[in-house]
This record gives structure tokens, sequence and C-alpha cells, in this order.
């Protein structure tokens, strides 16, 4: 890099290399505030993507369902989020992160809402994979975007930090479940899930900026990053000489063969196998966990409100998680998932006592969904800004599957009136698969 400073230390000239200059920045209020940004777009995409688990008793009851009937409507949402992550990650590696979370939230908003007018499972499924779309189309940009205005030695906590917005989201979508479908029924949580993201758009479009990064990658940016910067480092400006680039390469073809090229084929396997049996677990609990409570005799919204503990706990465990997962990286990952797989399996072993089993299903979501934010920091850390979003898209994609085999799992194991002592056991095992590919990632350095 070629930098040169005047004496005031203000004006910035020469060649800027964009990462090391914001690597070398303190966390500011511009940083902190598109990580709210981002967060209250996840926030709303974990509200709609947990509100149909937290309907489905209800649902059940009015439409008079069989036990376990509803996993082909929860498998058809995530169904969408994988085919959403799979295809808007690398779009948004070509065009901007920017448009793809604003269209991805006008997908999602649309589909929660039409939600409302649903009549029967063949409706719900179709609508479920709508709005699944603009919810897979939405996380991994959101989790690139922060990732790229965040300095290295805090990126991890950051990333997680504003992924807690959809574990907060998704516990709020329980709690409010549990005051409005006694009150308004269940179509009310579409209701809200669906205009809250068509009122937050104008904000979304004001406030939400291009990542850094890809500006800088594009080429032909420099004025736009260089307000950018000026927003990061206030005080500071740049010369009209001044040229900004990011020391990387500009990959071209396709994208997801880059993220098996230059010895990061056996790092992303490992990847896929953690996001796999973490998303496996995580909504095989968030979508079965309050129908299994309501078979145990918790009324519909008690149901909903426990089942919110999962993602409470998640909450916790992010906000507990981050700042060692920056200092011992995957090694932190891999206990986590390991403290994962024995809290699982306590859910099913305490299912006699709603105090111990709610503070069971509080330690899964605090090691399940703090493991899978960090997994989300972390990957985004790994990859190079060119494909940033290919391989976040592409990890939370191929996690979608597990995410789809999971609820199904479940329910053929309710319809076989499975006991939760098997159910919650046989949901430990994914945890512990992912400790270990954690653990082989660690041990890789």
């Amino acid at each position: 890099m070629g930098m040169a400073v005047t004496a005031t230390d203000e004006i910035v000239s020469g060649t800027v290399d964009v990462p090391v200059y914001v690597d070398r920045q303190p966390v500011g209020a511009f940083q902190i505030r598109v990580l709210l940004v981002c967060a209250a777009v996840l926030f709303i995409d974990g509200f709609d993507t947990q509100a149909i688990g937290y309907v489905a008793p209800a649902v059940a009851q009015e439409w008079k369902l069989a036990r376990g009937s509803l996993g082909p409507v929860f498998s058809a949402g995530l169904l969408g989020l994988m085919i959403g992550a799979l295809i808007f990650g690398p779009m948004a590696d070509r065009i901007g992160r920017r448009r793809i979370i604003l269209a991805s939230v006008l997908v999602f908003g649309i589909g929660t809402l039409l939600t409302v007018f649903a009549v029967d499972t063949t409706w719900l499924i179709a609508l479920r994979v709508l709005t699944g779309l603009g919810l897979g189309g939405a996380m991994p940009n959101a989790i690139a975007l922060t990732s790229e205005f965040s300095p290295h030695r805090r990126r991890a906590t950051m990333v997680m930090i504003m992924f807690a917005g959809f574990s907060i989201g998704a516990a709020l979508g329980g709690l409010l479940a549990a005051a409005m479908i006694p009150a308004f029924g269940w179509r009310s949580v579409f209701l809200v899930g669906g205009l809250v993201p068509l009122l937050l758009l104008p904000f979304l479009f004001k406030a939400l900026p291009e990542s850094i990064r890809f500006l800088a990658m594009m080429g032909g940016r420099d004025r736009e990053v260089a307000n950018l910067l000026q927003k990061i480092a206030p005080g500071v400006s740049f010369a009209g000489n001044a040229k900004f680039v990011v020391q990387e390469p500009k990959l071209s073809g396709l994208r997801v063969a880059h993220l098996f090229a230059e010895g990061r084929a056996s790092v992303t396997v490992l990847l896929w196998v953690v996001f796999f049996m973490s998303l496996l677990d995580l909504y095989l609990l968030s979508n079965w966990l309050p129908t299994v409570l309501n078979d145990l005799g918790v009324s519909v919204s008690g149901a909903a409100a426990i089942g919110a503990m999962l993602q409470v706990g998640g909450v916790v465990g992010t906000f507990t998680l981050g700042q060692f997962i920056d200092r011992f990286s995957f090694r932190a990952l891999s206990l986590t998932y390991l403290a994962a797989a024995v809290a699982v399996a306590a859910v099913g072993m305490a299912s006699h006592s709603i105090v111990l089993v709610t503070i069971a299903i509080f330690a899964s979501g605090f090691c399940i969904v703090g493991g899978q934010i960090a997994s989300n920091a972390l990957t985004a850390t790994f990859y190079p800004t060119a494909i940033r979003s290919t391989g976040v898209g592409w990890a939370l994609g191929i996690g979608r599957i597990g995410s789809i085999v999971g609820p199904l799992i479940g329910g053929v194991m309710l319809a076989r009136d499975m006991g939760p002592q098997p159910l919650f056991g046989a949901a430990a095992v994914p945890a512990l698969i992912a400790a270990a590919a954690a653990f082989v990632l660690a041990r890789r350095g």
C-alpha cells in the first residue's frame, strides 16, 4: 500500500488499501449503525422464519390436522430459504449486497402478509416457499455487509452481535404469538410479520450502505468509497487523487467453483458439515418444541412462550461467545457444539418438569443458536471479498438442507408416537457431528 498523509493527518492521498485502512480504525458510530440496520433486517427475518413453528399447534387445531402433518409446511419454508441463499449469495457478489437485501425484504414481507389468507396446507406450503426465498437472500448478505465494515480484530464479535437480531426476532415471535393467538387468532402473527418489513423498507433504502469492499473492488467508485471511509474515520478526508483498492484477486467465472480453489476445498466441506448438522438440530427443535410441549399438557400460548427460550438462550449465547470466538476461533466452536449435544439430550430427560425442561431448552439455544451464529461469523471471515456472499450463502444453503431434513425427521418420529427422550436423544447426534467437524477445522489452524 502506498499511502501518503499530509502533516495535518487529515487529508489522505495516493493508494489506499481499504481493508487495511478499516482494520486500523476503532469501531465507531457509523459501523455500529450499519450493524444495527443489518440487525433490524435479521430481526424481522427471525420473526418471520420462526412464526410458523409458534402458530403450528393453533393451525393444527383449527384445521383438525393429524399430529406431525405440518412437517411439509415447515420444510417448504426452509426449501425457499435454501434456494434463496444459494441464488442470492452469488448474485450479491456480482451486483452488490444492498440491492439483494432490499429485494429480499420486499419478497419475504409480501409472502408473510399473504399467509394471512391461507386456507389449507397447500396454500401454506406455496407461501412459505415464497417467503423463504426472501428470508434466505437477506441473511448471507447482512452477514457479509457487517463483516466488510468491521475491523478484523472485532469481526466475529460484530457479526455475532448483529446476528443476535435474528434470535431476538425469533424469540419475540414466540412471546408475541403467546399473547396474540388467544386474542386474535394465529393469522394475526403473520399480519404483523408481513406489515413490519414492508413498512421498514423506506428506512432501509435510506440507511443501508453498499459494501465498502465491494465498491472498491468494482472500480470507478472512488468517491463513494471515500465518503464511506470518512464516516468510519470522521475528521479524515481524501485527496482527489486518492485511489481505493482491495488487495484480493478479482475472481472470474463461476463463483461457487472458487470455494474449492486455492486450498479452500477441505475447509469448505467441513464448514458445510457444521452448517448442515447445526441447522438440522436448530430447526428440528424450533419447529417441533411448541408441539411437543403442547402434547405434554402445556397450553398453546405456554408452549410458544417456553419454546421461545431456545432463541432467548441463543441471544445470551451470542453476546457471551463473541469474544471467545474472536480469540479461540474453531476451538471454541467445537466446545460449544459438544455442550449443545448434552443440553439437547437433557431436554428429553427433563420433560417431566416444566422448570427443568425450560432450563434445558435455554441451554440448548445458548449452544446451538450461539454456535450457528459463530459459524456464520467465522465463515464470513474465511472467504475473500469476491466470494464472501457466495461462501456464506452456500454454507447456509447446504445448511438449509439439514433444516429441511430436521423437521421431517421430527414429524416422522412424532407420527410414530415416539416420546421426548428418543426424539431429543436423536437430536443430540447432529450436534456431536458438528463438534467433530469444528474440531478438525481447529486442528487445521
